[in-house]
C-alpha cells in the first residue's frame, strides 16, 4: 500500500484532527505530499507539525488551507487558487464533518440545517472545485466520508444520519459519472471512532443511543489505515471497523431485515433504560 501513495498529491478536508489527521500522518509516512484544510489556523499549524514529523523525505510538501467547507463563496475560490498554484490533487479526501445527536422532537431545526451544510454540502463544494481538473487530466480519486449512521437509521441521529445518507447517495451517483473519465470515487462508512468529535457527542446522546453503541470505538489510526487500504485498491465502499463491515454485509444480503432487527435492539435498550430508572 505504501508505494501506491508515493509522490501523490493529497488534499484532506477536516485534516486538523480525528480521522483526517490520522490519514494525513499515514500518507506522509507513505511518501505523499499532503495538504490539510480546516477552519481554525491554530489547529492547522499544530497538525502540520505532526504531519511533517512523519515525512520520509524533506522534499515532501506539507501545506495548510484555512476555510469553511460549508461556505461555497469561501471554499470555491480558495480551492481554485490552490489547484492553480499547487496542481489538481491526485486524491481529495472529504473528511470534514460534525455531529450533534439528540431525540428528533428535542432537536432544533437549525441542527438539521447545520448538518446538511457541513456534512453534505461541505462534501459537494470541495468536490465541485477539484473535479474539472481531474476530468481534464483523466485521473484522480475522490474519497467521501459517510458513516455507519449513513448506512442505517441510528436512534438519536436523525439530523446527522440524514446528512451522511445524502453523502452515500451523492457518492453512488458521482461514481457512475466519474468512471467515464478515469476518476475513482470511494465512500467510507466508519463505525464509532475515538476522536474529539466523539468526545463531544457522547454527553449529548440519549440513553438508548449509548446502549445501542455497545462496542468499544475503533481508533482514528485504524480507521485511517482501513480507508487508505481501500483507496489503494480502488474500492467503492470502505468499512473501517468490524461493526461497519458486518452491518454493510448484512444490509447487502438481507436489507429487508434492517428495521425488524433495529426495532428489537431499540426495544431492548428501552427496557434497560426503564429498569435503570426504576
Amino acid at each position: 500500500m505504501d508505494n501506491y501513495f508515493q509522490n501523490k498529491r493529497v488534499l484532506i478536508t477536516g485534516g486538523s484532527s480525528g480521522i483526517g489527521l490520522a490519514i494525513a500522518r499515514q500518507l506522509a509516512a507513505s511518501g505523499a505530499h499532503v495538504w490539510i484544510l480546516a477552519r481554525r489556523p491554530e489547529l492547522l499549524s499544530k497538525a502540520a507539525q505532526e504531519i511533517e514529523q512523519r515525512r520520509v523525505s524533506p522534499q515532501q510538501v506539507v501545506g495548510t488551507l484555512s476555510a469553511d467547507v460549508s461556505n461555497e463563496t469561501e471554499i470555491t475560490p480558495k480551492l481554485s487558487d490552490f489547484c492553480a498554484s499547487s496542481g489538481v490533487p491526485d486524491i481529495l479526501v472529504n473528511c470534514a464533518g460534525s455531529a450533534h445527536p439528540g431525540k428528533f422532537e428535542e432537536t432544533d431545526p437549525a441542527i438539521f440545517r447545520s448538518m446538511m451544510e457541513t456534512n453534505y454540502l461541505g462534501t459537494v463544494y470541495p468536490t465541485k472545485a477539484v473535479v474539472p481538473g481531474m476530468i481534464q487530466r483523466k485521473s484522480g480519486h475522490i474519497v467521501n466520508f459517510s458513516s455507519l449512521a449513513g448506512l442505517l437509521g441510528v436512534y438519536g441521529y436523525t439530523a446527522y444520519g440524514a446528512s451522511k445518507a445524502a453523502i452515500r447517495g451523492f457518492s453512488s451517483a458521482l461514481r457512475d459519472e466519474m468512471r467515464l473519465y478515469g476518476v475513482h470515487v470511494s465512500v467510507v462508512y466508519p463505525s464509532d471512532t475515538q476522536t474529539p468529535q466523539l468526545d463531544y457527542e457522547k454527553p449529548l446522546e440519549p440513553p438508548i443511543t449509548r446502549i445501542l453503541a455497545g462496542t468499544k470505538p475503533i481508533t482514528a489510526d485504524d480507521a485511517a489505515r482501513a480507508t487508505l487500504d481501500g483507496v489503494a485498491h480502488h474500492r467503492f465502499a470502505i468499512t473501517p471497523g468490524s461493526d461497519a463491515t458486518l452491518y454493510f454485509l448484512a444490509l447487502s444480503l438481507v436489507g429487508w431485515l434492517e428495521k425488524p432487527i433495529m426495532d428489537f435492539l431499540v426495544d431492548d435498550a428501552q427496557k434497560k433504560v426503564r429498569s435503570a430508572k426504576a
